[in-house]
């Protein structure tokens, strides 16, 4: 990464972390008052280190529970710690459940939300009978007896494509995002009109059965998702497999624009937040992982 030097005009770096947690133990990644969340336990420590007020904008706002491996963040600052220098401070400032990948100087305008292009979310739902004590924590453990992988994964690919994702988003009626952020700023503010627009593109959608470890795995990709959104989708999926609705549906509800006829919203600990795309997007490319 090149270097981008402080002037006598503009003092500031802008600096990018990418970073990882474990969501378990946080009421979600966006500062709150009297409890504790990532963003404001980031803040709070590299306040400690810079020796400055520090606000950091994140790429989105995981919700409470919800974890990430590609989490990307940046804040200004005028303090001359090298970037390398910065990691090894702040990981050993921080818990555990926060670990700083890596951090970099980027140029001033770079901002961790409003450039991202694409987000890539995961989330896992253990069908085996039982849990295992390690796995708790990042899995939905679901083993009802009658569910279809077959109908889930012809579910999960009607959702590719742009659509209003009204009933999929929270049941609080509002547009706001939650689980990844605004997109590119043309697209929720310019290309759909005025900012709040609950219509988003889905570039792939796709669930995978794992017999060995009797695991399903969704993984989507898109340009931006709302407060919610896929939990909620995981859960309508979940309805689909109980054969409670059909794969034909997907697109009844998409167009019906009514959170109530869609699915139960899936539990938080089976989401993660896997990679941020800040360059060119690669809609056909591999996830089956």
């Amino acid at each position: 990464m090149a270097d981008y030097p402080k002037t006598a005009s503009n003092p500031w770096r802008n600096i990018r972390l990418t970073l990882a947690y474990d969501g378990t133990d946080f009421y979600g990644w966006q500062r709150q008052p009297n409890v504790p969340t990532v963003q404001g336990l980031l803040e709070e420590r590299l306040g400690r280190i810079l020796g400055e007020t520090v606000s950091i904008n994140g790429s989105g706002r995981t919700d409470a529970g919800v974890h990430a491996v590609g989490q990307v963040a940046n804040f200004k600052t005028t303090c001359p710690i090298p970037c390398p220098n910065l990691v090894v401070a702040l990981n050993h400032s921080l818990p555990p459940a926060i670990r700083i990948h890596q951090a970099s100087d980027v140029p001033p305008d770079f901002h961790a939300r409003h450039d991202a292009r694409s987000k890539t979310y995961r989330y896992r739902i253990l069908r085996a009978h039982v849990c295992s004590p390690f796995l708790w924590r990042f899995v939905w453990h679901c083993p009802h007896p009658l569910l279809d992988h077959e109908r889930m994964a012809e579910a999960a690919k009607l959702f590719e494509g742009e659509y209003d994702f009204r009933s999929f988003a929270a049941g609080d009626g509002q547009a706001r995002e939650d689980l990844a952020g605004s997109s590119s700023p043309e697209h929720d503010r310019g290309v759909h009109g005025r900012g709040g627009t609950t219509v988003r593109i889905i570039f792939r959608s796709r669930l995978f059965w794992h017999t060995r470890t009797r695991m399903l795995v969704y993984e989507v990709t898109g340009s931006g998702f709302l407060h919610r959104m896929v939990r909620n989708m995981v859960g309508t999926m979940i309805e689909v497999g109980r054969q409670k609705l059909a794969p034909a549906d997907i697109p009844r509800l998409l167009a019906a624009r009514e959170r109530r006829l869609a699915g139960p919203t899936a539990p938080p600990q089976g989401l993660c937040l896997m990679k941020v795309e800040y360059g060119g997007i690669v809609p056909g490319s591999d996830m089956s992982g």
